[in-house]
C-alpha cells in the first residue's frame, strides 16, 4: 500500500482531535471508502488467496532503482485502477451472476431434496433385504462354481522355458 509519509492529513472537523494525537481514529479510516470492522464480506476467509497489494505484484530489487516519485504513483496508479476496475467489472457482472448462481443453486438444491435425499432413502431402506439375497447367491451359486472351477485348474502346471 502507499507508505503514510505521501498521505496529507487534515482536520475534518475543527472539534476533531488530531488523528495522531491518543484516542482518535486515523485519517484513513475517516476519508477512504474502507467497510466497517463488522462488515465481513468473506467470513470464512474463501478468498485469502486474492489479497494482494502493489509490493506483491511489482518490486524493484535494490541494483534497479525507478525515480521515487514514478515508484510512489505507479503504487497510487495500481491501487486506484484495481479497485475502480474492480467496482466497473462488479457493478455490470455481480447481478447477472447472482441471478444465474442463484438460480442454478435453487435448481441444485431443488433436485437433492426433491429426487437425490428420496432416492438414497429408498436405497438405504432396500439395501437389507438385497444384501440378504447377494449374499446367498454368492454363497449359493458362485462360491461353489468357482470353487470347482479353482480345484480342476490346480492340477494345471505350466513350464515356461527359454530358447
Amino acid at each position: 500500500m502507499i507508505n503514510d509519509e505521501y498521505l496529507i492529513e487534515c482536520k475534518l472537523d475543527p472539534g476533531e482531535p488530531h488523528p495522531r494525537e491518543p484516542g482518535s481514529t486515523p485519517l484513513l479510516q475517516s476519508t477512504v471508502d474502507i467497510p466497517p470492522k463488522g462488515d465481513t464480506r468473506d467470513p470464512r476467509g474463501i478468498n485469502q488467496h486474492l489479497k494482494l497489494e502493489f509490493s506483491d505484484i511489482l518490486a524493484e530489487p535494490s541494483s534497479f532503482r525507478s525515480f521515487d516519485r514514478v515508484w510512489t504513483w505507479s503504487d497510487i496508479v495500481f491501487e486506484s485502477s484495481r479497485l475502480w476496475c474492480y467496482r466497473i467489472i462488479s457493478l455490470l457482472c455481480a447481478v447477472p451472476v447472482s441471478l444465474f448462481s442463484g438460480f442454478l443453486f435453487a435448481c441444485l438444491g431443488c433436485l437433492h431434496i426433491w429426487c437425490v435425499m428420496p432416492c438414497i432413502q429408498l436405497c438405504t431402506m432396500a439395501m437389507p433385504p438385497v444384501r440378504t439375497l447377494w449374499a446367498s447367491i454368492l454363497d449359493v451359486v458362485i462360491a461353489p462354481l468357482f470353487g470347482s472351477l479353482g480345484r480342476c485348474c490346480s492340477g494345471i502346471y505350466l513350464t515356461v522355458t527359454q530358447k
